[in-house]
């Protein structure tokens, strides 16, 4: 018997608009939690400051209890790349930290991250957190221009390749991935140029676009805790995130309150509301 790869499911219209409900509660909770991230604070404060959001909107978590992992949101602080289980760690002047969260709204889901220096930025956190979202937006531009998913990571690729100054390396380990009616779907969306064009883009494709780069090499470790991964090297880690509906008139980032325009318009394409 021949098994082919695992089922895409392409949402209507409508649902991607819920889709797009679930991420403007996620941005505001995000926005809360950015805003908390100061010297001095506890992980575990932003997760409070982030399920709150959640809890006034009357949405879910989808990250709390996800195969028993205890919090609404992943805080990675430095040298942890994803993952990192928010608690007692107290915020220092100068750490780099990821904020990864996700929301549902009647059953559909948004999944997105942030990069924060806190306090003080070393230039080079600064230039990696800089290079991170930017080829992110390269990666979201090629959903609308490409014609298969393997050209997102060939555009995260070749950006990330071109930054001038030391090279940075692009995570292998974790890729973005499908979204909708579960958080994590078919197709992967990987971060880097290979041979296999992947899947052809088509309206009603949602997809989570999350590059992760380091300072030093790519490889990793996951912790005792069987969830924070590090960087084996002890290197400095980035995520940026977000999730993206392609309907027949174009594309649009459901996390992002304006669908994408800031940072879309200047690479030439303009993000459509879902009708």
């Amino acid at each position: 018997m021949a098994f082919g790869q695992p089922r895409i499911e392409f949402k209507n219209n409508a649902q991607m608009r819920t889709m797009h409900e679930a991420g403007l509660v996620l941005s505001r909770a995000l926005d809360a939690a950015v805003a908390a991230a100061v010297p001095g604070v506890t992980t575990k404060h932003l997760d409070d400051v982030f399920a709150a959001v959640l809890s006034e909107a009357g949405a879910k978590s989808n990250f709390l209890g996800y195969h028993g992992f205890p919090a609404t949101i992943c805080t990675s602080v430095n040298d942890e790349v994803v993952h990192g289980i928010p608690g007692g760690r107290v915020l220092q002047d100068g750490d780099i930290i990821s904020i990864d969260g996700g929301a549902i709204v009647n059953g559909w889901h948004s999944d997105s991250a942030r990069t924060v220096i806190v306090g003080t930025a070393d230039p080079e956190d600064q230039r990696l957190s800089d290079v991170t979202q930017a080829a992110m937006w390269r990666g979201i531009a090629a959903l609308a221009t490409g014609s298969h998913v393997g050209d997102i990571g060939a555009a995260i690729d070749d950006y990330v390749s071109s930054v001038p100054g030391k090279p940075l390396g692009i995570l292998e380990d974790y890729v973005g991935h499908g979204i909708g009616s579960e958080m994590h779907m078919a197709p992967d969306v990987l971060n880097y140029r290979t041979n296999h064009r992947g899947p052809k883009i088509k309206p009603g494709l949602c997809l989570a676009i999350e590059p992760m780069l380091v300072r030093g090499g790519i490889e990793t470790a996951v912790l005792e805790d069987d969830w924070t991964v590090v960087t084996t090297d002890g290197k400095r880690s980035c995520q940026w995130e977000h999730s993206v509906a392609v309907h027949d008139k174009g594309i649009w980032v459901l996390s992002a309150p304006d669908g994408g325009a800031e940072h879309l318009v200047p690479l030439g394409v303009t993000p459509v509301p879902i009708p």
